[in-house]
C-alpha cells in the first residue's frame, strides 16, 4: 500500500513530463528529442523526411545476409561495403514508394491471390515444393496455403508479392511512352548482318610534320574559349592516410590450427565420416577429388605421398587458408610430375660469362658442395633461391620447353650440366617424380581477422588518431613507424578512394571537413583509415595559364586536320571518281583495301573508326565519297561490295530484335530516371553514430 500511495504522489509530475516530452516529439522530432535527453537518435538516416530506424536497418542487414548465405553457403561479413550495400538497397526501395504512392498506384488482394493461386505461382514459393522428379506439386503446395500454421509465412509472402506487383506497376507507368520504331530495327539488323569491303585514301595526319605547323597565342586562347567544358573542375579532395590493415594476426591463425587439430583428433575417437566433419565445419562445400601431386600445398605433397589409405594429413596451410586432407587412395595418372630445385645464373653481363660461371658452380656442386647453400648464395631467382632451389612439384607445360625437357628426362637426384634458357642458365636437380593420382576428400577453414583482432586494431586506430590531433599527424606516425601515404584527388561521387578501396564513409568525411582536419578511424574494404584532408580543389575551370602547355599538341592536331581536308578535297574533285588516282594527284598517298569487315567490328588496316563505318554503310556501290573524317585523318571511300538486305532474314528476326532493343532503352531509361531521383532526394545518412565512420 506504501508503494502505491508513493506511486499516486509521483503521478502529477510523470504526467507533466510525459506531456513536455509529447511536446517535443511534436515540434523537433523523434530523433532530436532524444538527442536534447543526450540520447543518440534511434534513426539511422532519412529518405525525403522518412526516417529509417535502426531496428529497420538492421533487420534489412540481416535479411539480406541470410539471402546471400542461401545462395552461397557462405556467411557474410558486415563490414562497411555490405553495410553500403543494404543502405542503398533501402533508399531505392524508400524512394520507390515514395513515388508509387505519388502516382497513386495500388495493388488489391485479389491481384495477390491470382498471382499465389495462379498456374506459375513465384519461384520464392514454388521451389519449396519441387519434387525429385522436377516437378511442380500443385496439390501440397496449395495445402500448405492454406495450412493454419503457415498463416504468418503467408503473410509474409502476399506482402513480397505486394511489393513487386507495386513496382512493377511503377515500372510500367514509366516506361510507358518507350517505344522502337522502324528504322532503329532496320539499322540494328543492317549492323548486325552487314558485312562490306572498301577501297580508300587515307590522307594523315602524318603527312604534316608538327615543326610546319605554326600555333600562335591567339591560335591557343581561341582552342580554350572553344573548349572551356572540356577544363571543369568538379570540387576534389586529397587525404593523407594511415591503414590499421584488417589482417589475420599470429595467434588467428594458430587458433584455426588448433581447431583443426581438434576435428583431426575427431576421426580418431569418433565414428563421424570425414564427409560429415566437411559438412559441419568446412568453408566449401564437400567434394571427392583426385589430384596429382603438384595440386597440393607444399607441405602437404610429401605427407600425401607417403600416406596410408584413411590418414588425416593436416592442418596444412597454405595462402589464407589451413587445409585438413583425408587420403582415401592412389590410381596410376598419364599425367607424370616432378619435383626439381635449381640454381639459375644470369647476372654476369654476358652469355660466355654466364655460362662459365654456371659451370664453376657446376664443378663444385660435383666435388660435393651443398646445393641449396649454393642457390642461396647465387641464383638469381629470388623465390626458390631462398628455399634452397627448390621448385616444388610441376607437370608438363609449365615450365619453357628447355627447361621441361630436362627435368622430365633426367635422373633422380642427379645434378645436370648448366643449360640455357630465356632467362639465362639453369643448373637442375630432380628431386622427385610421381606418375600417380591421389584421391582425397578436405576440409578447408579460412584464416580471418578474429573479432579482437579487429578491436585491437580499432583500438591502435583510436590512440593515432587522438595523439596526431594533438601532436601532429605526420609527426605522430613517424613517431609510431606508421607508413603514411597520400590518395589521388577523388571526387564527391566516386565510388572508391584510390589506394584506400570502398569507402563512401571516407569521401562523405573528405568533403565534410577542412584542409589539415584529422579523422576518427574510418571502416574501408582495406581495414581502418585514419586520414587527414590535405587537399581542398574547388569547382571551376582550369584557367588559360594552367592549361596553356598542354593545348599546343591539341591546336596542332586540328591545324593538321583541315590541312588534310583542303588536301583530300583537292584529290577527290581531280580524281574523277577514279580512286586509283589518287596517288598521281599526290605521290604521298596511298590506295588500300580493306577486305571484308562488319558493321560492329574493326576495320582490317585502320582500327574502329564510326564515321568510316557509317559511311561505308550508306554509300552507293563504286561511287567514291566527299572527304570522311576519321581518327587519323581524311578518308576518300569506294565500296566496293557490302551484303545485300535480306528482307526474308529480316522478317524472322524483326520481333526478337525489337524486343532486344525496348529491353535494352527501358533499362537504360529506368536506372538514368532512378539515379536522378537519388540525386534530387534529401537524404540524410547517421550511419557513422552507429557503426564509426
Amino acid at each position: 500500500m506504501a508503494m502505491m500511495a508513493k506511486m499516486r504522489s509521483l503521478a502529477p509530475a510523470f504526467i507533466i513530463s510525459v506531456g513536455v516530452i509529447f511536446v517535443l516529439f511534436m515540434i523537433i522530432s523523434d530523433s532530436n528529442v532524444m538527442e536534447v535527453f543526450g540520447f543518440r537518435t534511434n534513426n539511422i538516416g532519412s529518405i525525403n523526411g522518412v526516417q529509417i530506424t535502426y531496428q529497420e536497418f538492421m533487420k534489412a542487414m540481416n535479411n539480406e545476409m541470410e539471402a546471400q548465405k542461401q545462395q552461397t553457403g557462405k556467411d557474410v561479413d558486415e563490414n562497411s561495403q555490405f553495410r553500403d550495400q543494404v543502405w542503398d538497397a533501402l533508399v531505392t526501395q524508400t524512394l520507390l514508394s515514395q513515388q508509387i504512392k505519388k502516382l497513386g498506384i495500388s495493388v488489391s488482394n485479389e491481384e495477390i491471390r491470382n498471382v499465389i493461386l495462379g498456374n506459375n505461382p513465384p519461384d520464392f514459393l514454388k521451389k519449396n515444393f519441387i519434387d525429385s522428379t522436377g516437378k511442380f506439386n500443385r496439390q501440397l503446395y496449395i495445402s500448405a496455403l492454406y495450412d493454419p500454421r503457415n498463416s504468418q509465412p503467408l503473410l509474409q509472402a502476399e506482402e513480397y508479392v505486394r511489393q513487386n506487383l507495386l513496382n512493377q506497376k511503377l515500372q510500367s507507368m514509366l516506361l510507358a511512352s518507350i517505344t522502337v520504331s522502324d528504322a532503329e530495327v532496320k539499322r540494328r539488323f543492317i549492323e548486325q548482318n552487314t558485312k562490306m569491303n572498301t577501297q580508300y585514301a587515307l590522307i594523315g595526319l602524318n603527312e604534316f610534320p608538327d615543326n610546319s605547323i605554326k600555333v600562335t597565342d591567339a591560335d591557343l586562347k581561341d582552342y580554350y574559349n572553344a573548349h572551356l567544358d572540356q577544363y571543369e573542375i568538379k570540387a576534389q579532395r586529397k587525404v593523407k592516410y594511415v591503414l590499421f590493415p584488417t589482417v589475420p594476426s599470429a595467434s588467428d591463425s594458430e587458433n584455426v590450427r588448433l581447431t583443426l587439430e581438434d576435428i583431426a583428433g575427431q576421426m580418431k575417437e569418433d565414428t563421424m565420416t570425414f564427409k560429415k566433419l566437411v559438412e559441419i565445419y568446412s568453408s566449401q562445400p564437400y567434394s571427392e577429388d583426385t589430384l596429382t601431386v603438384n595440386s597440393f600445398p607444399g607441405a602437404a605433397a610429401d605427407s600425401i605421398m607417403n600416406a596410408a589409405p584413411g590418414a588425416v594429413i593436416g592442418p596444412v596451410a597454405a595462402g589464407q587458408n589451413y587445409y585438413l586432407y583425408h587420403f582415401i587412395g592412389s590410381v596410376p595418372s598419364k599425367e607424370p610430375v616432378v619435383r626439381a630445385s635449381h640454381i639459375l645464373i644470369n647476372q654476369y653481363g654476358d652469355d660466355a660469362k654466364n655460362l662459365e660461371e654456371a659451370m664453376k658452380i657446376y664443378n663444385q656442386l660435383q666435388s660435393g658442395a651443398s646445393f641449396a647453400q649454393l642457390a642461396k648464395q647465387y641464383s638469381k631467382d629470388p623465390g626458390s633461391a631462398m628455399r634452397g632451389g627448390d621448385l616444388g612439384w610441376f607437370g608438363k607445360g609449365q615450365m619453357v620447353p628447355e627447361f621441361e625437357k630436362a627435368a622430365f628426362s633426367g635422373k633422380l637426384g642427379v645434378v645436370q650440366k648448366p643449360i640455357k634458357t630465356n632467362y639465362g642458365y639453369h643448373i637442375i636437380k630432380v628431386t622427385g617424380r610421381s606418375d600417380k593420382k591421389y584421391i582425397v576428400e578436405k576440409l578447408v577453414n579460412p584464416i580471418k581477422a578474429s573479432s579482437s583482432t579487429k578491436d585491437q586494431l580499432l583500438s591502435n586506430a583510436k590512440d593515432f588518431s587522438y595523439i596526431s590531433n594533438k601532436d601532429g599527424f605526420e609527426k605522430e606516425a613517424n613517431l609510431m613507424s606508421y607508413t603514411v601515404r597520400e590518395t589521388e584527388p577523388f571526387t564527391k561521387d566516386a565510388y572508391y578512394v584510390p589506394g584506400i578501396g570502398v569507402s563512401k564513409n571516407l569521401i562523405t568525411w573528405a568533403f565534410d571537413n577542412s584542409i589539415n582536419t584529422i579523422s576518427d578511424p574510418i571502416s574501408s574494404t582495406s581495414g581502418y583509415v585514419v586520414a587527414m584532408v590535405s587537399g581542398v580543389i574547388n569547382e571551376g575551370v582550369k584557367s588559360f595559364d594552367e592549361v596553356k602547355n598542354t593545348l599546343k599538341p591539341l591546336v596542332i592536331r586540328e591545324k593538321k586536320f583541315e590541312l588534310a581536308l583542303k588536301k583530300a578535297q583537292n584529290i577527290e574533285s581531280k580524281i574523277n571518281g577514279d580512286l586509283t588516282k589518287a596517288n598521281t594527284i599526290d605521290p604521298q598517298v596511298t590506295v588500300n583495301e580493306t577486305g571484308e569487315f562488319g558493321a560492329n567490328s574493326s576495320i582490317p588496316g585502320i582500327g574502329s573508326d564510326f564515321n568510316f563505318i557509317e559511311n561505308s554503310l550508306k554509300l552507293p556501290l563504286n561511287k567514291i565519297s566527299e572527304p570522311v573524317k576519321g581518327q587519323n585523318g581524311y578518308y576518300i571511300i569506294k565500296v566496293l561490295s557490302r551484303t545485300p538486305f535480306d528482307s526474308s532474314a529480316y522478317a524472322v528476326q524483326e520481333n526478337n530484335i525489337r524486343e532486344n532493343i525496348l529491353q535494352q532503352k527501358k533499362s537504360m531509361f529506368f536506372s538514368e530516371w532512378l539515379a536522378q531521383l537519388k540525386k534530387d532526394a534529401n537524404i540524410v545518412d547517421h550511419r557513422s553514430q552507429f557503426f564509426g565512420l
